[in-house]
């Protein structure tokens, strides 16, 4: 088991975390420039996952106001060799410590209805659909999830 550290992201790792995210997301992948753009956003929580001096994974969560306040997880991305090694949930685990700091009760996503592993994910983390998008990923409808989160 490798030993992962989880800390704020840093815009000098721009280009690990492009290459991670175009790993996962290919076409629909944001673009650098948008993922620039989103680090340095005033109500942005972004975190980082290291091994080493190596980045394994990154984390980008908009705090939004709508009918409540909550936290919409943007981009969860991991890079291939360190996938079934607890970096997506480590990410998710703090991501969700800093929101209730905040006093966030709640985090919403979406994600693509055939991308399993991710729904596994996020079911086994106490997240439930609440919805379906039809065709927001192109072609492919995307899941509405979302959990509270307990204090």
């Amino acid at each position: 088991m490798c030993s992962i550290k989880i800390e704020p992201a840093d815009l000098k790792f721009i280009d690990a975390y492009y290459r991670i995210e175009t790993q996962c997301f290919d076409k629909e992948a944001f673009s650098k420039s948008q993922l620039v753009y989103l680090l340095t956003a005033y109500n942005i929580i972004a975190l980082a996952a290291k091994v080493d001096l190596d980045v394994a994974g990154f984390i980008i969560v908009q705090v939004e106001t709508n009918d409540t306040e909550f936290g919409h997880i943007i981009t969860l991305s991991v890079a291939q060799k360190y996938r079934c090694r607890q970096v997506a949930t480590q990410l998710l685990e703090e991501i969700e410590r800093l929101l209730k700091q905040r006093g966030i009760t709640e985090c919403r996503l979406e994600v693509r209805e055939d991308n399993y592993v991710a729904i596994g994910l996020y079911q086994k983390l106490g997240y439930q659909k609440i919805g379906k998008l039809k065709r927001y990923y192109g072609n492919t409808h995307g899941l509405y999830f979302k959990k509270i989160l307990q204090f």
